[in-house]
Protein backbone atom coordinates (compact mmCIF):
# COMPACT_ATOMS: atom_id res chain seq x y z
CA UNK A 1 0.00 0.00 0.00
CA UNK A 2 1.25 3.81 -0.54
CA UNK A 3 0.28 6.14 1.78
CA UNK A 4 2.13 8.74 0.35
CA UNK A 5 3.49 9.85 -3.17
CA UNK A 6 5.31 13.31 -3.80
CA UNK A 7 7.43 11.45 -6.60
CA UNK A 8 10.57 12.31 -4.75
CA UNK A 9 9.38 10.68 -1.76
CA UNK A 10 6.89 7.25 -1.52
CA UNK A 11 5.94 6.06 1.70
CA UNK A 12 4.74 2.43 1.30
CA UNK A 13 4.29 -0.81 3.21
CA UNK A 14 7.76 -2.73 4.13
CA UNK A 15 9.00 -5.86 2.20
CA UNK A 16 11.56 -8.23 2.85
CA UNK A 17 14.23 -7.21 0.38
CA UNK A 18 14.40 -3.31 2.04
CA UNK A 19 15.53 -5.46 5.86
CA UNK A 20 18.10 -6.39 3.50
CA UNK A 21 18.72 -3.29 2.13
CA UNK A 22 18.61 -1.44 5.07
CA UNK A 23 20.76 -3.88 7.26
CA UNK A 24 23.82 -3.56 4.39
CA UNK A 25 23.23 0.35 4.12
CA UNK A 26 22.82 0.38 8.06
CA UNK A 27 26.37 -2.00 8.49
CA UNK A 28 28.18 0.61 5.88
CA UNK A 29 27.50 3.56 8.33
CA UNK A 30 28.88 1.23 11.05
CA UNK A 31 25.23 0.53 12.92
CA UNK A 32 25.38 -2.74 14.79
CA UNK A 33 22.10 -3.95 12.29
CA UNK A 34 20.98 -7.02 11.45
CA UNK A 35 18.08 -8.94 9.37
CA UNK A 36 16.48 -9.94 12.82
CA UNK A 37 14.64 -6.85 13.53
CA UNK A 38 13.42 -6.67 10.39
CA UNK A 39 11.80 -10.22 10.28
CA UNK A 40 10.36 -9.55 13.38
CA UNK A 41 8.50 -6.68 12.18
CA UNK A 42 7.82 -8.35 9.20
CA UNK A 43 6.32 -11.63 11.03
CA UNK A 44 4.51 -8.48 13.38
CA UNK A 45 2.81 -6.99 10.29
CA UNK A 46 1.70 -10.25 9.16
CA UNK A 47 0.25 -11.08 12.26
CA UNK A 48 -1.53 -7.91 12.24
CA UNK A 49 0.26 -6.47 15.19
CA UNK A 50 1.97 -3.41 13.30
CA UNK A 51 2.62 -1.38 9.88
CA UNK A 52 5.72 -1.29 9.15
CA UNK A 53 6.92 1.52 6.78
CA UNK A 54 9.28 2.51 4.07
CA UNK A 55 10.28 5.56 2.61
CA UNK A 56 11.96 5.51 -0.99
CA UNK A 57 13.87 8.88 -1.75
CA UNK A 58 13.85 8.65 -5.79
CA UNK A 59 13.04 4.88 -5.43
CA UNK A 60 15.83 3.99 -3.44
CA UNK A 61 15.01 2.55 0.30
CA UNK A 62 16.31 5.53 2.65
CA UNK A 63 14.10 5.44 5.72
CA UNK A 64 11.41 2.93 7.94
CA UNK A 65 9.24 3.59 10.95
CA UNK A 66 7.03 1.39 12.76
CA UNK A 67 3.44 2.02 14.05
CA UNK A 68 2.10 -0.78 17.02
CA UNK A 69 -1.59 -0.26 17.33
CA UNK A 70 -2.00 -1.26 21.03
CA UNK A 71 1.92 -1.85 21.85
CA UNK A 72 2.51 -4.50 24.25
CA UNK A 73 6.15 -2.27 25.30
CA UNK A 74 6.99 1.07 27.24
CA UNK A 75 4.67 3.55 29.08
CA UNK A 76 1.26 3.13 27.71
CA UNK A 77 1.66 -0.71 27.06
CA UNK A 78 -1.85 -2.76 26.89
CA UNK A 79 -3.66 0.54 26.87
CA UNK A 80 -5.31 0.88 23.92
CA UNK A 81 -2.54 3.55 22.66
CA UNK A 82 -0.51 2.97 19.12
CA UNK A 83 3.75 3.39 19.56
CA UNK A 84 6.09 4.38 16.94
CA UNK A 85 9.09 1.75 17.18
CA UNK A 86 12.47 1.89 15.13
CA UNK A 87 12.47 5.39 13.43
CA UNK A 88 15.58 5.68 11.07
CA UNK A 89 16.55 7.22 7.88
CA UNK A 90 19.82 6.31 6.51
CA UNK A 91 22.49 8.98 7.13
CA UNK A 92 22.96 9.86 3.19
CA UNK A 93 19.58 10.85 2.72
CA UNK A 94 18.97 12.79 5.75
CA UNK A 95 18.17 16.87 5.44
CA UNK A 96 15.53 16.01 2.52
CA UNK A 97 12.63 15.92 4.61
CA UNK A 98 12.33 12.05 4.91
CA UNK A 99 11.74 11.50 8.52
CA UNK A 100 9.40 14.41 8.69
CA UNK A 101 7.34 12.72 6.07
CA UNK A 102 7.57 9.30 7.45
CA UNK A 103 6.77 10.69 10.86
CA UNK A 104 3.66 12.58 9.14
CA UNK A 105 2.30 9.11 7.85
CA UNK A 106 3.13 7.12 11.09
CA UNK A 107 1.49 9.82 13.27
CA UNK A 108 -1.74 9.74 11.37
CA UNK A 109 -2.33 6.02 11.08
CA UNK A 110 -1.86 6.15 14.71
CA UNK A 111 -4.21 8.80 14.90
CA UNK A 112 -6.97 6.29 13.97
CA UNK A 113 -6.17 4.35 16.62
CA UNK A 114 -6.56 6.27 19.75
CA UNK A 115 -6.06 10.41 20.09
CA UNK A 116 -2.19 9.75 21.61
CA UNK A 117 0.84 8.13 20.49
CA UNK A 118 3.52 7.68 21.99
CA UNK A 119 7.71 6.70 21.73
CA UNK A 120 10.81 5.97 23.70
CA UNK A 121 13.74 7.52 22.55
CA UNK A 122 17.38 6.69 23.18
CA UNK A 123 19.32 8.51 26.11
CA UNK A 124 22.77 8.52 24.32
CA UNK A 125 24.13 11.17 21.55
CA UNK A 126 23.25 9.24 18.55
CA UNK A 127 19.59 9.53 19.22
CA UNK A 128 20.34 13.61 19.73
CA UNK A 129 18.30 14.67 16.44
CA UNK A 130 15.82 12.26 16.96
CA UNK A 131 15.34 13.52 20.51
CA UNK A 132 15.35 17.15 19.36
CA UNK A 133 12.87 16.19 16.14
CA UNK A 134 10.72 15.00 18.66
CA UNK A 135 10.53 18.15 21.07
CA UNK A 136 9.85 20.06 17.42
CA UNK A 137 7.00 17.83 16.70
CA UNK A 138 5.57 18.20 19.92
CA UNK A 139 6.36 15.16 22.17
CA UNK A 140 6.68 15.42 25.82
CA UNK A 141 7.84 13.31 28.22
CA UNK A 142 5.35 10.76 29.42
CA UNK A 143 6.53 11.79 33.10
CA UNK A 144 7.59 7.69 34.13
CA UNK A 145 11.34 8.52 34.15
CA UNK A 146 13.85 6.74 32.30
CA UNK A 147 13.30 2.92 31.35
CA UNK A 148 15.96 0.18 30.59
CA UNK A 149 14.97 -2.98 29.23
CA UNK A 150 11.49 -2.07 29.27
CA UNK A 151 11.41 -1.40 32.81
CA UNK A 152 10.78 1.60 35.01
CA UNK A 153 14.35 2.51 36.50
CA UNK A 154 13.61 3.79 40.16
CA UNK A 155 15.24 6.44 41.90
CA UNK A 156 19.22 5.94 41.96
CA UNK A 157 19.72 2.91 40.20
CA UNK A 158 22.76 2.01 38.84
CA UNK A 159 22.54 2.02 35.17
CA UNK A 160 26.16 0.44 33.45
CA UNK A 161 25.38 1.21 30.13
CA UNK A 162 23.87 3.68 27.82
CA UNK A 163 23.21 1.58 25.06
CA UNK A 164 19.94 1.53 22.74
CA UNK A 165 17.29 0.01 25.40
CA UNK A 166 17.99 3.01 28.05
CA UNK A 167 15.15 5.34 26.78
CA UNK A 168 13.00 8.13 27.79
CA UNK A 169 9.36 7.91 26.78
CA UNK A 170 7.37 10.56 24.87
CA UNK A 171 3.86 11.32 23.90
CA UNK A 172 1.58 13.25 21.69
CA UNK A 173 -2.04 14.34 21.25
CA UNK A 174 -2.28 13.44 17.22
CA UNK A 175 -5.83 14.39 17.62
Amino acid sequence: MVYFNNEEIIIRDMIFSDGLHFTDEERKQGWDSTIDKFEMRLKDVKNGKCISLVADYYGIPAGYVNVYPDSEWGAFANQGYPEIIDFAVLEKYRKNGIGSILMDTAEKIASEYADTVYLGVGLHNAYGSAQRMYVKRGYIPDGSGVWYKDKICTPYDTIYTNDDDLVLYLSKKVR
